[in-house]
């Protein structure tokens, strides 16, 4: 029987407060490319406020 993941910061993928690290393992991507990811679209995009978003997901994402 299949669990269901929670969407947790990460303890063992952790460079800051385990953000990244925690999407990546909920959606099964290798932490870097997810930071990368994160960082590509902070930068490129006017709308999406990365340090805002960052913040916020580390302040309500329980810890692993």
């Amino acid at each position: 029987m299949a669990t269901k993941s929670r969407l947790t910061r990460s303890r063992t993928h952790k460079m800051l407060g385990g953000v990244c690290g925690g999407l990546a393992e909920y959606f099964g991507w290798n932490p870097t490319n997810m930071r990368l990811l994160y960082i590509l679209v902070s930068v490129l995009s006017a709308a999406f406020p990365g340090i805002l978003v960052y913040l916020v997901l580390w302040a309500f994402m329980p810890l692993d």
